[in-house]
């Protein structure tokens, strides 16, 4: 019995069904066998397998959900826009922590599933406006983020904020958050001296 084509191999046979044509989300959805992420295989095909799938962060006459597959020409890994080098340094400048929602990568999924927190590459000034690949126009974001499932940009905190909040936090909490900071910075505490 021969097994069925997965839902990112229907998605590539849609668009390259449709190749030149703009197509609609919905569209793929459905031929994706209505797969619930199939947004997900879409950019497999294009960050993993260098297919030239193109959404209104490339081209600015795409509007939001129209993907557009303009050749069956592939892009080879290290023809792609963001170095590794590029990816590694805004990870590490983020702190591995989403710019817009907060969780770090590894976190558990806050909107569920048994899947981890991924960390991918966001531009700040989409493609489609002139932003550019470059490290000062990139943040860390979450894929639920980068995918418009957050739904949320928190505002950062500022300082006087974020200090109460840690000042009224529990001991453990408060120990929590220095830990981390001292892993994050590479840092070593001072031992206590006990005055009593």
């Amino acid at each position: 019995m021969a097994k069925s084509p997965g839902s990112k191999q229907r998605i590539l046979e849609f668009f390259l069904s449709n190749l030149g044509k703009i197509v609609e989300s919905r569209d793929v959805q459905a031929a994706s066998g209505g797969a619930v992420e199939w947004a997900r295989r879409v950019r497999e095909l294009r960050n993993e397998d260098g297919y030239q799938i193109l959404s209104h962060k490339d081209r600015a006459d795409l509007k939001p959900n129209q993907y557009l597959l303009e050749t069956i020409t592939r892009v080879p890994a290290f023809a792609r826009g963001i170095s590794k080098e590029t990816r590694a340094w805004v990870l590490e400048r983020n702190g591995y922590t989403c710019q817009m929602c907060g969780v770090a990568a590894g976190d558990p999924d806050p909107l569920g599933g048994n899947r981890p927190v991924r960390l991918t590459m966001g531009h700040i000034v989409d493609k489609s406006k002139g932003g550019e690949d470059t490290p000062n126009n990139l943040r860390a974001v979450c894929t639920n983020c980068n995918e418009g499932l957050q739904n949320t940009s928190m505002p950062k905190p500022d300082r006087v904020h974020l200090l109460s909040q840690i000042r009224r936090a529990t001991i453990s909490d408060q120990k929590a958050v220095l830990e981390w900071l001292l892993k994050k910075y590479g840092l070593t505490a001072i031992p206590h001296m006990d005055m009593t």
